[in-house]
């Protein structure tokens, strides 16, 4: 069996492994060659935090297995972070364990891809302003992601707690963008890609504040009552998402859905655009929004890839059971 510690992954997955990864397996859940079983996700009653399990099986790339963790609130301030979580796999032919991968890092960039791919498929390609609403820690990760999908001149930021923009101040001066701290008015009349990536359990981001030809990628919602833009904004895009099922019972989707403004057979799995089944974006003026809701899958194509390259790098540790 094999481990892979945590303070070794970032320095054997990148962008654009990570990237890759996600996009093959999303490719491959619409081709039906992957699959997600049903997420279990639970309020400990402890620490305010959230514990589950995500899991699944790509027959396509062979990665079984799941990511057990979850989200700790109180973590930042301790100097974590506050999503921890490891990987285990297994062998799809025998069923045995076959490694044991840190989660923590891979969750942060497996979820910037996520989000990333649906720009590179979605957005205008002449986007220029990039609007980001919330600051914490995965920010920086879809700052990163995002800018290497568009020519973004500017971005432009928002969040509950302006004191925690620097953030994204800092990470827009090392990618070499300027930046500006701005009102959620100014942020959708401006932005031509906006990301939310927020804990929220109430609507940030109104319909009436997104201009005509906006991507929007909602990457915070993957619990049920979690909402980071007002239902409107989803009746009035088209929208799509990593897995419906997801969608429409932990994701962003969730309140459109019981309020009767869309129906499952409106959102469309970005694996249909990327697999050349669906067209994505039809016009300069249509609003697309993904549903990033986050699935086991990405987990295990991370991780499966991180696998592969501490063996090669020498940074696997291989103990015996």
């Amino acid at each position: 069996m094999i481990i892979v510690p945590e303070g070794v992954i970032p320095n054997l997955i990148d962008r654009t492994t990570s990237y890759n990864a996600v996009e093959s397996v999303f490719g491959a859940m619409a081709r039906g060659d992957a699959y997600n079983f049903p997420v279990i996700r639970e309020n400990i009653g402890y620490a305010d935090a959230l514990y589950g399990f995500k899991s699944g099986f790509d027959k396509a790339g062979l990665s079984l297995g799941l990511k057990s963790g979850g989200y700790w609130p109180g973590n930042e301030a301790k100097g974590l972070t506050n999503h921890q979580s490891t990987i285990f796999l297994f062998n799809p032919d025998t069923g045995q364990l076959k490694a044991i991968v840190g989660g923590n890092y891979l969750t942060a960039v497996r979820t910037a891809a996520a989000s990333s791919v649906s720009i590179q498929h979605l957005a205008r390609k002449d986007s220029k302003v990039l609007g980001m609403i919330g600051a914490g820690h995965q920010s920086a990760f879809q700052m990163r992601a995002a800018v290497e999908q568009r020519d973004f001149e500017k971005i432009i930021g928002w969040n509950y707690h302006p004191e925690m923009l620097s953030r994204l101040a800092d990470t827009a001066k090392e990618i070499g963008l300027p930046f500006e701290e701005v009102s959620l008015d100014e942020l959708g009349a401006q932005a031509d890609v906006i990301i939310s990536i927020t804990s929220s359990f109430a609507p940030i981001l109104m319909a009436a504040q997104v201009k005509p030809g906006t991507h929007i990628a909602c990457m915070g919602t993957d619990t049920k009552g979690k909402q980071e833009v007002e239902s409107a904004l989803i009746a009035k895009a088209t929208v799509f998402t990593d897995e419906i099922a997801q969608s429409i019972t932990i994701g962003e989707c969730q309140h459109a859905i019981a309020e009767g403004l869309i129906t499952q057979d409106q959102i469309t799995e970005i694996g249909a655009v990327i697999n050349g089944t669906h067209v994505g974006r039809s016009s300069d003026d249509e609003i697309t929004l993904f549903d990033g809701t986050g699935v086991g899958l990405q987990d295990l194509a991370v991780a499966t890839a991180a696998v592969e390259l501490a063996i090669a790098s020498g940074d696997a540790i291989e103990i015996d059971l």
